[in-house]
């Protein structure tokens, strides 16, 4: 899966610019990615969302445990990639049919942060279990909501591209050639929402998380760690 966001909608990561400033390499614009995406998956699907974002994903080479799925709902469109352990207790929780699946539950969970605040992200987050990452955009308030599951199991980058986009996507082979040192693996267990407006750990929503910069020789740029409570008592 693929999703591009212009800075209109997201402020590329102060930590990602620097890393491509720090090491320059080749990269190509948000328009080049997609089409590379689209040209390498004869089956894929995107959508143009306004002017400021674009979602793409195909079903080819998905893994059986965990697929790919796209739903939209109320201006919400998601990208889910994964399967939820407890999905069944979490749809009588949210009062969804028998038949929804993770991603109209993932839309579902979003509303209600949305709409019933003050639900905290993380809150909403937490209560995945299983292995996930997606992507929400919210088209009505242009909101960005990204997250990853605690053990990687589905991996997740993001990037800039040379037009300024931030990329995420869920094949670092995509954007390595796309996004140059401006490159990075999405922190598992953590998520991202623009209203938000940095990187969080939903288990440790208070715990710091930080870029530690890669060394020459590594595909990506920086490395984002989250700071456990010893390290956090110790800079207060």
């Amino acid at each position: 899966m693929l999703g591009l966001f212009s800075n209109s909608i997201l402020s590329p990561p102060d930590e990602l610019v620097a890393a491509g400033s720090r090491t320059p390499s080749p990269k190509i614009t948000s328009a080049a990615l997609m089409k590379r995406f689209l040209g390498s998956n004869a089956s894929a699907v995107s959508m143009q969302i306004g002017d400021d974002a674009h979602l793409a994903y195909t079903h080819s080479k998905e893994s059986a445990l965990n697929p790919r799925s796209f739903a939209v709902k109320d201006e919400i469109f998601c990208l889910f990639e994964g399967a939820l352990d407890n999905l069944g207790s979490l749809k009588q929780q949210y009062g969804l049919a028998k038949s929804a699946n993770e991603v109209v539950l993932v839309i579902e969970a979003y509303k209600a942060l949305r709409d019933r605040a003050p639900y905290p992200p993380n809150h909403v987050v937490g209560h995945l279990d299983g292995s996930f990452a997606f992507i929400v955009f919210d088209k009505s308030t242009s909101t960005l909501f990204v997250a990853a599951d605690q053990s990687g199991k589905v991996p997740l980058y993001w990037g800039i591209t040379a037009d300024g986009y931030v990329a995420i996507a869920d094949d670092a082979d995509l954007l390595k050639g796309a996004c140059g040192k401006s490159l990075a693996s999405f922190p598992q267990g953590c998520f991202f929402s623009t209203d938000v407006g940095e990187l969080r750990s939903y288990e440790n929503p208070k715990n710091k998380i930080t870029a530690v910069p890669a060394t020459e020789e590594e595909i990506w740029g920086a490395k984002y760690m989250v700071e456990g409570p010893a390290v956090v008592a110790a800079t207060e």
